[in-house]
């Protein structure tokens, strides 16, 4: 490797980090909404903008699912169903992120003041 080739490592190396610190700053501001369904029907709204730690169980087309939410995330920690998928997909915290769980018939997703976009097209 010459200098540019280490100048140019050094300097996208910077940029990543610059953009990865600014993403955190702006997405902490963000009140944040958990929705979730059950067989396409809303039956609990979850406020995730609180710092306190909480679990919630739902009744699923299989038996209870629990849920567990901490500030601006969620998951499902434990549910009843063949492959166990729900649970295994762990913290969601953006509003293009859903946890579906077919099994059970229910939905999570998070509905967020702030456009946030997953793509950028032309």
């Amino acid at each position: 490797m010459n200098k540019n080739d280490v100048r140019l490592v050094i300097f996208i190396f910077i940029m990543a980090i610059s953009l990865i610190l600014v993403t955190k700053i702006f997405d902490s501001n963000d009140p944040k909404t958990a929705l979730i369904y059950y067989e396409n029907e809303l039956i609990k709204k979850i406020d995730l903008s609180i710092d306190k730690s909480n679990e919630y169980v739902i009744k699923g087309f299989n038996g209870d699912v629990i849920v567990k939410s901490k500030k601006n995330m969620i998951k499902v920690s434990d549910e009843i169903s063949p492959l166990n998928i729900c649970s295994k997909q762990g913290w969601i915290s953006s509003s293009y992120e859903v946890i579906v769980c077919l099994p059970n018939k229910i939905l999570i997703k998070i509905e967020s003041n702030q456009n946030e976009f997953d793509a950028v097209v032309r």
